[in-house]
């Protein structure tokens, strides 16, 4: 911090404006300057002062949040000799700030954990602490805080403390868990059960089942679980209280998933969900919501703890269908947010029946998915007094969207075309209210897809009726009428016969603003699946693409639109291709050809993002099979619209957004003519370049690689190709070298590196015989440690890549020249990027980018593996040995056989290695 230690009076004068000042800029500057101390040194004296002051609750909690935050991420700047001072001082203070508040002990209480994680000298915490305090009724409910939070802080990731001290910690814990539930026990009945402390218990022993080290003979009979039971089935149980109980019931559930070891408790916990029922009943009886969510979560959380004994032996023992009866009755009840909780179970159990593949199995739980069904058709009814058309951004919608999804998860058990009819003759048969009618087709919609459309007359009778609704049914029913068409295209394709009717329906919804939307979406959708019986219409979707914004569209449902008329367009003969994709885009070009002509008048600068992206899917998608020696019809279209492209990205240069459409329009003009867009090359690239020196848009770099992966591999581009790489990666370079400047751009690093690696698989001794290499290796070891999922993949597959093309014989003339490239450049490089890549594994990278770092390993070992093994001792012997806590992190013999393990020639072993990080970052050091 400038200027030194800050004074007392001070701190506390920035705390108070945090806090009060009346000004939001004051705010701000208190924030930045105490978030400036909370990183200084100063802070460790400062807080410790502060809570010995004592002077109010803000300061103290300012002081407490910091003292954790030290903790967690500034441990190493104290000395051992310090470490047992600290926890005393903090014991100190969490006794005398007990009565100040309970934010300030639970931050104090989570410093205290956090401490004892790392303190390795410090053995035998729990212990500790229980004899300390355990007698003195007044400290009971802080020491139980500490005793909560404990067990939560072993997986923190704001925590480096290794595997080993983590394995360390867990078997401590365990050894005294008994003492922490006999310890639970106590305090429930010297408090006689009042609400405040059976709380604080069932929070405690929640934390201790989560983290799995309870002994499950030991609670089987505990009396804790009893207590437990007992008040979820007391109907004049709190709310907090009936949430911390079911709380610590699901933990428990979820700790003894693997119920063949745990099985005395799971037998405990499974008679005693069982006995809830009434419970359940009670509380809808009292309209308590909030209890009937509880009881529902316990249920669901039963149901996914015996899934496997519920699907192995149904009906027997723990595979009592029981459980699924209370699933169903919770599905019964009015509110749908009852049944949504268990949406993830019915999910699961559709997963596991699928796989397992048997029709008797099936046969057992298909009437449990029948009234699963008819209760999620009940629940996805509107309100009857609803107006207007179904909403889908709002929580119902979106409930809706979830049960349409899991409707598709488990129909197969009760079968697509038996459901669809029996939902349809309920319609026919009957004459139900709107919104029963409109629930119905919306079920029937989410399973239309998966019902065989050959020779199926229910099918073509549910179109036929649908098609002749009167305009006078509710707005509701005739937009789900409309989605329901939109999903029986395969239908339609295979009874070309009902295409104009259709699409005359269709037609009627395009031109009413509630229902134009929904009606594009359905004509894309049948675009998209009757191509080439839809050609004869081709027509009549250009006349709707002209007049686009005539209709009330949203801008999806608009480029949704074009590309299903872009899908046709690429099914008409190749000499009408052309004249058609000119009409398509006439609107567009004329649109943006109309802003240019405004804002240079005007001098101000409009949006034309709308016609690029409607461009954009019109290129994409126009895809016709064009034969070996043919012209591509659409290459003189876009010829001709590129100027007008180039001088709206040269309008907007500033603007990334804009600059990002104008790109990605550009990428599918490329794409859509491949080799033939070669006139455009050289007026493009000169024009990206021109622009990224003063603008580094990362989709520059990204556009970049598409033009290398067109022309990469033709002779006569690759040495302009290779000037524009290096033209792009000094500004490049220089944007990323800045403070944090890898971390702030990750997209830059992820479209470089796009670039780069198109360059190694299209021309790789183009790019290693060039100066720019060096660079692009440095800055890629520089990279592996950004923990960014795209940048870093990116990063991974072009350093796989390179070093690939070194060990790939691929019969190619150049890969004697390519190994002996690959070799100076590892030569120069190796030790540095496996060094780098060891500490980045074990301090940087979450679990999931560790098969990617596996992969570039194996290749340095298959490229040289004597080397690689030098290189891999020498990163090994480099990582730290022990925390600052004094805990050993990693053995020698851990090392030696990591080291062993990793040069054997089974890969597995490495990609073992790669996937087994679970929670924090540094699980292999």
């Amino acid at each position: 911090m400038e200027g030194g230690k800050p004074t007392l009076p001070l701190v506390y004068q920035a705390v108070q404006a945090l806090y009060h000042d009346p000004d939001p800029a004051g705010k701000e500057r208190a924030s930045v300057w105490l978030g400036e101390l909370q990183r200084s040194m100063y802070a460790w004296e400062i807080s410790d002062q502060l809570l010995q002051l004592k002077q109010d609750v803000e300061s103290c909690y300012f002081a407490a949040q910091t003292m954790k935050m030290k903790i967690q991420t500034s441990f190493y700047e104290l000395p051992p000799e310090t470490h047992t001072a600290l926890r005393d001082s903090l014991l100190s203070h969490i006794q005398n700030l007990k009565d100040l508040s309970p934010i300030i002990v639970t931050q104090l209480a989570l410093a205290i954990a956090d401490l004892a994680l790392q303190m390795a000298s410090w053995k035998g915490c729990v212990h500790t602490l229980i004899e300390k305090y355990s007698n003195d009724v007044s400290s009971m409910p802080f020491l139980i805080e500490i005793l909560t939070v404990l067990p939560e802080e072993v997986h923190s990731r704001s925590l480096r403390i290794g595997a080993n001290r983590r394995t360390e910690i867990i078997e401590d814990l365990a050894y005294y868990s008994t003492t922490v539930v006999t310890l639970l026990v106590t305090c429930a009945e010297k408090s006689g059960h009042t609400e405040k402390m059976l709380i604080k218990v069932f929070r405690c022993l929640g934390s201790w089942f989560n983290l799995g080290v309870l002994d499950n003979n030991f609670m089987a009979n505990n009396q804790l679980l009893m207590i437990l039971f007992q008040v979820l089935q007391r109907d004049e149980t709190s709310t907090n209280l009936h949430e911390a109980a079911s709380d610590c019931v699901c933990s428990a559930l979820y700790a003894i998933e693997n119920v063949a070891i745990n099985m005395p408790l799971a037998m405990q916990l499974f008679q005693g969900v069982l006995t809830l029922e009434t419970a359940y009943h009670m509380a809808v009886a009292r309209e308590d919501l909030d209890k009937v969510l509880n009881y529902c979560r316990i249920f669901t959380e039963l149901c996914e703890t015996f899934l496997e004994m519920t699907v192995r032996t149904p009906g027997q023992g723990m595979g009592d269908l029981r459980t699924l009866e209370l699933l169903l009755i919770c599905a019964g009840h009015p509110q749908y947010e009852v049944v949504e909780i268990s949406f993830n179970f019915w999910y699961r159990l559709g997963e596991h029946l699928y796989k397992m593949n048997d029709p008797a199995l099936h046969r057992v739980f298909r009437p449990f998915i029948q009234r699963l069904l008819h209760s999620l058709a009940r629940h996805c009814q509107l309100d009857p007094d609803h107006e207007g058309v179904p909403e889908d951004t709002d929580d119902f919608g979106e409930f809706r969207m979830r049960v349409s999804d899991l409707v598709k998860d488990v129909i197969f058990l009760v079968g697509s075309m038996e459901c669809f009819s029996q939902l349809y003759s309920t319609l026919k048969e009957g004459n139900p209210p709107w919104e029963v009618t409109e629930a119905v087709l919306f079920i029937m919609a989410s399973i239309a897809k998966s019902v065989d459309p050959e020779n199926n007359p229910t099918l073509t009778e549910v179109l036929e009726q649908i098609v002749l609704l009167p305009e006078t049914v509710h707005l509701a029913v005739r937009y789900t009428s409309i989605e329901l068409v939109g999903e029986m295209s395969e239908v339609i394709d295979r009874n070309p016969c009902m295409l104009d009717p259709v699409l005359n329906f269709l037609m009627k919804g395009l031109r009413e603003k509630p229902l134009a939307s929904a009606a594009a979406k359905a004509i894309h959708n049948i675009c998209s699946v009757c191509r080439d019986h839809m050609a004869q219409h081709f027509q009549g979707l250009l006349d709707i693409a002209r007049a686009l914004d005539s209709f009330a569209l949203s801008t999806d449902a608009a480029v949704g639109l074009l590309k299903g008329t872009a899908l046709v367009l690429a099914r008409l003969p190749l000499e009408k291709i052309a004249e058609c994709l000119n009409d398509l885009c006439a609107v567009q070009v004329m649109a943006l050809k109309k802003l240019l002509a405004q804002d240079s008048s005007s001098g101000k600068s409009s949006d034309p993002t709308v016609w690029l992206d409607r461009l954009a899917v019109i290129f994409r998608h126009t895809n016709p099979i064009v034969e070996n020696g043919q012209t591509h019809p659409c290459q003189k279209v876009i010829q001709e619209i590129w100027p007008v492209l180039s001088e709206t990205l040269n309008a907007h240069q500033g603007d990334n957004r804009i600059v990002e459409r104008c790109c990605r329009c550009l990428r599918f003009a490329v794409r859509c003519v491949g080799k033939g867009s070669a006139s455009l090359l050289q007026p493009l690239v000169t024009q990206m370049v021109s622009v990224y020196q003063v603008y580094p848009h990362s989709c520059f770099l990204y556009l970049g690689s598409i033009l290398v992966d067109e022309y990469g591999m033709e002779e006569g581009c690759r040495q302009g190709l290779l000037d524009m790489l290096q033209a792009l990666c000094m500004p490049t370079f220089q944007l990323l070298e800045q403070p944090n400047g890898l971390r702030n751009h990750p997209d830059t690093v992820d479209d470089l590196f796009r670039l780069a690696t198109r360059f190694v698989q299209r021309s790789p001794v183009t790019l290693l015989s060039s100066t720019i290499i060096v660079h692009i290796i440095q800055c890629a070891i520089a990279a592996t440690t950004l923990d960014h999922r795209d940048a870093n993949c990116s990063v991974m597959k072009f350093i796989r890549d390179l070093i690939h093309t070194g060990v790939s014989n691929d019969h190619e003339d150049d890969f004697e020249v390519r190994k002996r490239l690959i070799g100076q450049a590892m030569e120069q490089h190796g030790q540095q990027l496996v060094t780098q890549l060891i500490n980045t594994c074990c301090f940087c990278l979450p679990p999931y980018t560790l098969p990617d770092v596996a992969e570039v390993l194996w290749e340095i070992m298959v490229f040289d593996r004597p080397t690689f093994c030098r290189w891999l001792e020498t990163a090994l012997k480099g990582l730290p040995k022990e925390t600052a806590g004094g805990a050993v992190t990693v053995t020698h013999k851990q090392l030696t056989d990591f080291h062993k393990q990793v040069t054997r020639s089974d890969f597995f072993v490495l990609l073992t290695f790669g996937g087994s990080g679970k929670g924090s970052h540094d699980d292999h050091c």
